[in-house]
């Protein structure tokens, strides 16, 4: 009964993940909708601005100025402040949305008195038509549908004022009114539509992040399970071999032969833990990521032809932390690649921690890369780079990786380091 029920928290994980993922697209989305907001508030306010300047009302007209001048200050402190509010902006920016309508509502109103001898007012119902696409990049339909119900009302009272004075007939306003309900609808619906793209860019960004997790698990069990096998298997069995053939080496009538046989047998005992360190490292947990490191190097330059120098001097003995396996199958992927596709004679490994950010850096002086070959190596199905970068970036880290300007090609891993543990 025990087992049945154990895969409910491990789901309830996985779709709590999957909801931060969502969350945080959704966020990066709407901050980007907050920068093109005040964007085009600040164009509105300089609208409202030059309608009361170019054609100011006769009464009344310092008033108007007065109100638009301190739209277009209060606008310009938007375009200041929106970038370092972060998510204060986007929890409050539905507020920004109704002061948009207060001020176009306050300064048409002022200048209505005007009517009958200017055309201020009549200018200024225009800028109505902006008050729905603002509203639209909210990515909130509630909040823009709130919001371009009253413009649309408000639109049509200021016309009806506006009728007597200017003598408007009814079909004009009715039409006009007609088109801002229009560009209101159409702004609901995009708003919704907007949502609904980015909840799906979401939910696919959080399966990929998923599979790929997946895939990565499969790789390390299969690794550990080679250990293993190995280890248990054919390890055993050449470590026996030798002690068999260290019994029969009195007896044997050529001890060249016995020579050769035993140093074939122990040069493949060292080619077996190599495997063994490079599959399921042991050393990690028990000696630390600098030292894995090393070990890692000194397995990969015997299959590669070139020599790899090693920098731990960043990246202190006794630490240890939940991001050295990451950390480690980024460098071992890294130094998989520069031996089967940079053609380098020399490359350099560094591990630092530097201002709570762990760094495994490779250098190479190979022939260089291309960052369309990497996206073709994915598009292949060699989703080792690939997966590196996704688990690097489930754990606030980045994958970079570019020529390097004195030639060859240069891969930083870095990922945050949480509480060491020492």
């Amino acid at each position: 009964m025990a087992s049945s029920s154990s895969p409910a928290p491990l789901l309830g994980l996985a779709e709590l993940a999957d909801e931060q993922r969502i969350d945080t697209i959704l966020i990066d989305h709407a901050l980007q909708g907050i920068r093109i907001q005040v964007l085009l508030r600040l164009l509105l306010s300089v609208f409202v601005l030059l309608s009361v300047s170019l054609e100011p009302p006769v009464y009344n007209a310092p008033i108007c100025i007065a109100i638009a001048a301190a739209y277009v200050a209060w606008c310009v402190l938007g375009v200041i402040l929106a970038p370092r509010a972060g998510i204060l902006a986007i929890r409050f920016s539905w507020l920004t949305l109704f002061v948009d309508l207060l001020v176009l509502v306050a300064v048409t109103a002022v200048a209505s008195e005007s009517d009958q001898i200017s055309w201020t007012a009549d200018v200024l119902v225009t800028g109505f038509a902006l008050v729905p696409m603002i509203a639209a990049i909210s990515m909130r339909p509630m909040v823009c549908a709130a919001v371009v119900a009253p413009t649309v009302v408000v639109y049509f009272v200021a016309n009806v004022i506006a009728r007597v004075p200017n003598g408007r007939p009814w079909t004009v306003i009715a039409l006009s009114t007609f088109v801002i309900a229009v560009l209101a609808l159409g702004a609901v619906l995009l708003s919704r539509l907007q949502r609904s793209r980015v909840v799906t860019i979401g939910s696919l960004a959080a399966e990929r992040s998923r599979l790929l997790d997946d895939v990565m698990q499969i790789e390390h069990r299969e690794r550990r399970d080679l250990a293993e096998h190995l280890h248990d298997g054919a390890l055993q069995y050449v470590l026996g071999a030798r002690q068999e053939l260290a019994g029969l080496a009195d007896a044997s009538p050529d001890p060249e032969v016995v020579q050769r046989i035993d140093e074939a047998l122990r040069e493949s005992a060292r080619l077996l833990r190599s495997t063994l360190g490079e599959l399921h490292p042991a050393v990690l947990e028990q000696a630390g990521l600098a030292v894995a490191l090393t070990d890692l190097a000194d397995s990969i330059e015997r299959r590669g032809a070139f020599s790899i120098s090693v920098d731990t001097v960043g990246w202190p003995d006794n630490l240890r932390t939940t991001v050295d396996p990451v950390l480690f199958a980024a460098a071992r992927e890294l130094l998989t690649n520069v031996v089967k596709h940079a053609q380098a004679t020399s490359v350099q490994l560094t591990a630092e921690v530097d201002e709570g950010r762990g760094r495994v850096v490779v250098v190479d002086d190979g022939i260089g890369v291309d960052p369309e070959q990497l996206t073709g190596r994915v598009a292949g199905g060699h989703i080792g780079l690939a997966s590196r970068r996704v688990r690097l970036e489930g754990q606030g880290g980045t994958l970079t990786i570019a020529p390097h300007p004195a030639g060859g090609t240069v891969a930083i891993a870095e990922v945050p380091v949480p509480q060491p543990k020492l």
